[in-house]
C-alpha cells in the first residue's frame, strides 16, 4: 500500500499513544507528530524512518501553512480539558483553523475526535451538551456545529469515543482505567444496590485499530452536503452497550463475591437526599443522573471491520486492568 503523509495532533494523550504506537509498527505511513513536549512520549519513535517530531504548540498552528498543504490525513486528537479560553482556543478555533490549512485537493481525509458525550441516543447532537456540558464537552459541541461549513467538510471523519479504557507502563492512564482499581475496592458494597444506567466503553487499542483502518480505506465522501452540525462520516466508537447492574455483576464474577438481593437505587431517593445533604452538583452533573442511559446507534469497534477486538466484555476490562 502507497505510504501517505500523516499529521497527528494529541499524540502525548493516552489515545494518541496508542494510535501512533500502531501506525508506527505496522504501517510504513511517514508520521509527523506535533506535541508541546516530546518528553512525555513513552513509545519509541525512533523505532524507523519516516517519523518526525513538531515541538510546538496547537496554538502556532498556522507556523505549519505551508507544510500541512503536502499532507493526506490528518488525525485530530489532541485536546484541552479545562481552563475556559484555553480549552475554547485549542478544541475550537486551532482545531479549526488547522483543518483549513490543509489543501482539499491534497488531503484525502481529516479523522478529527470529538466525545459521544455531545450526542443524544439518536446519534443526533445533545442540545443539553451545549447548554449545561463542562467547558470540554461544550467546546467539542461547538466545534462540531462549525465543522460543516468547513472546505474540508466532505473529508472529515468525526469519531466519538465513549467511555475509554487504556494505559500501561509505555503509555499514560485514562481517567476511567486509573479509577477501576478504586472501584473494585468497593464491590463488597456496591453487589447489594441496583442502579438504572447503560453505557458503552471501548479501549484505546481497539479505537487505534479503527483509526488505521480508516487510514487505509477512507469512507467516500460526503458529496451530498451537510446540515449544521451533521457530516456523513460519524462513527460512534464503542462495543456493545452494557448496563450498570450488568458491570457489576460481572466484577462482582470476577472477584468471587456472591451476590443475594440487591436494593434498587431509585432517582427520587437522590432527589430527597441531594437537598437533603445540600449536595452541590454541577448542572451537567444533574442532567447525567437524570439521563442516565449513555447508549448510541450502531457503535463501532474493530469487529464493524472484520479485525480482532483487544477488549469487547467488561470482564476483559478487568483482567486489563490487573484487578486481582
Amino acid at each position: 500500500m502507497t505510504a501517505k503523509r500523516i499529521f497527528i495532533t494529541g499524540a502525548s494523550g493516552c489515545i494518541g499513544h496508542y494510535i501512533a504506537e500502531a501506525l508506527i509498527q505496522e504501517t510504513n505511513h511517514e508520521l509527523f507528530l506535533l506535541v508541546r513536549n516530546p518528553e512525555k512520549l513513552k513509545f519509541d519513535y525512533d523505532a524507523r524512518p519516516g517519523i518526525t517530531i513538531y515541538q510546538a504548540d496547537l496554538r502556532e498552528i498556522e507556523q505549519c501553512d505551508s507544510f500541512l498543504k503536502t499532507i493526506n490525513v490528518a488525525i485530530l486528537a489532541a485536546t484541552a480539558w479545562g481552563g475556559q479560553q484555553e480549552t475554547f482556543d485549542i478544541n475550537v478555533v486551532k482545531t479549526l483553523r488547522l483543518m483549513e490549512l490543509l489543501d482539499p485537493t491534497v488531503c484525502e481525509q481529516v479523522i478529527y475526535f470529538s466525545t459521544a458525550s455531545i450526542l443524544a441516543r439518536n446519534n443526533q447532537l445533545l442540545k443539553e451538551a451545549g447548554q449545561l456540558g463542562t467547558e470540554y464537552i461544550r467546546s467539542k459541541y461547538d466545534c462540531m456545529k462549525r465543522l460543516s461549513k468547513l472546505a474540508i467538510a466532505p473529508k472529515i471523519t468525526a469519531l466519538f469515543p465513549t467511555l475509554v479504557l487504556g494505559g500501561d507502563s509505555n503509555k499514560p492512564y485514562s481517567h476511567l482505567s486509573a479509577g477501576i482499581p478504586d472501584v473494585a475496592k468497593w464491590a463488597s458494597l456496591i453487589r447489594w444496590f441496583k442502579a438504572d444506567g447503560s453505557f458503552h466503553f471501548i479501549h484505546g487499542k481497539d479505537i487505534a485499530q479503527v483509526v488505521k483502518h480508516l487510514v487505509d480505506y477512507p469512507p467516500p465522501e460526503n458529496l451530498t452536503g451537510e446540515t449544521e452540525g451533521i457530516l456523513k462520516n460519524q462513527l460512534v466508537l464503542g462495543n456493545a452497550p452494557i448496563t450498570a447492574n450488568r458491570a457489576i455483576e460481572e466484577l462482582c464474577a470476577y472477584l468471587g463475591k456472591q451476590i443475594y438481593f440487591r436494593i434498587p437505587l431509585s432517582l427520587w431517593l437522590a432527589n430527597i437526599l441531594i437537598p437533603l445533604f445540600r449536595i452541590q452538583m454541577a448542572a451537567w452533573d444533574r442532567f447525567c443522573l437524570d439521563y442516565r442511559h449513555f447508549t448510541y446507534q450502531n457503535p463501532v469497534n474493530p469487529e464493524t471491520f472484520g479485525l480482532p477486538t483487544y477488549c469487547p466484555t467488561f470482564t476483559d476490562v478487568l483482567k486489563i486492568s490487573g484487578i486481582k
